[in-house]
């Protein structure tokens, strides 16, 4: 295996959609710790898991792949052992941007089966008869999983689960048993409403579920990481959660009522939430009403 602190990258696309119009240049990436030999690291996209110990480095997603030789920087501030493993929560490329840096210099990515699916379709268009190069390839999972998976490194037992779809149909949260903290991945998040991404199957009430799981898996010592934010509480966990059964309390009682969407939408039935989830979006609480609304058409 290539020793990774020592490969010179270069540095290649995110595997997933478009890459964020910034200047990575500008962005640093910060390295917080947790608990004994478990760090994140704060930097552009989402954040990022980090065990140390006599196994190597063990990474929960690699945000963009211009930021491979930052990531690997702040590793090192952290410690000299290789990075062996990096694990994806999901196969958006905030998350997965620095596979194909991570594969190339033989680094292990493990992830759900449907995130080495989703990571394909982007090169292929979903055409399975298409091959991908060597280069596409070199940022797919090697290992995948269907429904969870116990790994057992740096001392640590962590245990990966597998959600039902909810922000992607991919989304795997990461518990570290001992330690107990999770890193959730994008199902939770602090910075904004939830988004469910309909193009990989992403649902609201996968979410809101996915909420229900992190409560029924947790207790108030539980720290959690969410994939975008700060650490939080299972008491924010069960706030947000409150808040999103709120709303869509408020949109299927007028839904059942005969109102349109529209109608609905007026009313602004997250008021009094907008300020502090829409992220800078005027219409955040407009389109979440929208997803709401139209799964429950769905029903």
């Amino acid at each position: 295996m290539k020793h990774l602190n020592a490969w010179l990258f270069t540095l290649v696309a995110p595997l997933t959609l478009a890459q964020a119009p910034q200047d990575f240049s500008a962005v640093q990436v910060v390295p917080h710790q947790i608990a004994e030999g478990l760090y994140y690291l704060e930097g552009s996209g989402g954040n990022i898991g980090v065990s140390v110990g006599e196994d190597g480095v063990f990474l929960i997603d690699d945000q963009y792949a211009p930021l491979t030789e930052k990531i690997i920087a702040a590793v090192k501030s952290i410690t000299d052992e290789p990075i062996r493993f990096v694990f994806n929560t999901h196969h958006h490329g905030d998350h997965t941007g620095g596979n194909q840096n991570m594969g190339n210099a033989g680094v292990i990515i493990i992830a759900h089966e449907n995130v080495r699916t989703n990571l394909s379709n982007a090169f292929n268009g979903g055409d399975l008869t298409k091959a991908l190069t060597a280069e596409q390839s070199a940022g797919l999972p090697v290992i995948t999983f269907a429904d969870n998976i116990d790994l057992h490194l740096n001392g640590h037992d962590m245990h990966a689960q597998h959600l039902a779809p909810a922000h992607t149909d991919g989304d795997s949260i990461v518990v570290f048993k001992d330690a107990n903290i999770i890193h959730t991945g994008d199902v939770f998040r602090t910075t904004s409403y939830p988004r469910a991404d309909a193009a990989a199957n992403g649902k609201f009430f996968g979410i809101v579920a996915a909420y229900e799981t992190l409560l029924a898996i947790s207790d108030d010592n539980t720290v959690f990481l969410p994939g975008h934010g700060v650490l939080s509480k299972r008491s924010d966990v069960q706030a947000q959660l409150t808040m999103f059964n709120t709303i869509s309390s408020r949109v299927k009682t007028a839904k059942d009522a005969g109102q349109t969407l529209e109608q609905i939408q007026a009313a602004k039935p997250s008021a009094e939430f907008d300020a502090a989830w829409s992220a800078g979006n005027t219409n955040a609480g407009s389109d979440l009403v929208a997803v709401i609304f139209n799964e429950l058409n769905a029903e």
